[in-house]
């Protein structure tokens, strides 16, 4: 498993100023956490459980337990990160109780160790070639005006991308690149060995760069 001995990041000064303002019942503060929030909370719940309701709902119960929690906090990592944990394990526990299905360590090992390649295997040189194994199409730095690479349709393709990847891809590259957890707390909250977050890191990202390599017209 990952190592999870050292926090990964020490709660800023304005974090812990947060909380004491919270504490003290800070409407204002309250209503500001929320709203820079909810978002990515809802959207990190979605990736474990079955319907987008779910997930506000599970974001719901877990800024009561935010809440609840509070005089608990210590600061061993960002405020940020310690909310975000919050709703990963109520989002676990609740998509485990809406599936009934196999633990999700064992759907990630799975789906790690199965022979879906990364990278489209017609990108490589074929193995009579001089270089077989080389690329014969390397990825490219995505071309057009920044308008089109960051534009709603761009990121819609991206949404969608993510949606279609099996679960164990969604929900690592959903706390890498949507809630931006490091790799070792990514292993432990969703209990993988550091092997396997890699792998399934990679052909997600793999994915939806395919994606968008056909979108941006450079696939």
């Amino acid at each position: 498993m990952c190592p999870v001995e050292q926090p990964v990041g020490l709660a800023p000064a304005e974090d812990k100023a947060v909380v004491e303002r919270l504490l003290a019942g800070d409407e204002a503060a309250f209503e500001a956490l929320v709203t820079s929030l909810h978002p990515v909370m809802v959207r990190l719940a979605a990736e474990f459980v079955p319907t987008r309701a779910v997930a506000e709902e599970v974001a719901q119960e877990a800024w009561l337990g935010v809440l609840n929690g509070l005089k608990g906090f210590e600061g061993r990592s960002s405020l940020r990160t310690w909310i975000l944990r919050i709703v990963v394990n109520r989002a676990r526990t609740r998509g485990a109780r809406e599936r009934r299905s196999v633990p999700f360590s064992a759907l990630a090992a799975r789906e790690a160790e199965g022979d879906e390649p990364a990278v489209d295997p017609d990108r490589f040189l074929p193995a009579d070639h001089r270089w077989a194994g080389h690329w014969a199409v390397a990825p490219r730095p995505f071309r057009g005006p920044p308008e089109q690479v960051l534009g709603r349709e761009t990121i819609e393709i991206v949404g969608r991308e993510v949606a279609r990847l099996p679960e164990a891809q969604r929900a690592v590259i959903a706390l890498r690149d949507v809630a931006g957890f490091e790799a070792q707390e990514v292993c432990a909250l969703l209990d993988i060995t550091d092997g396997n977050q890699r792998v399934l890191l990679h052909r997600a990202r793999a994915r939806v760069r395919r994606a968008l390599e056909r979108h941006l017209g450079d696939g």
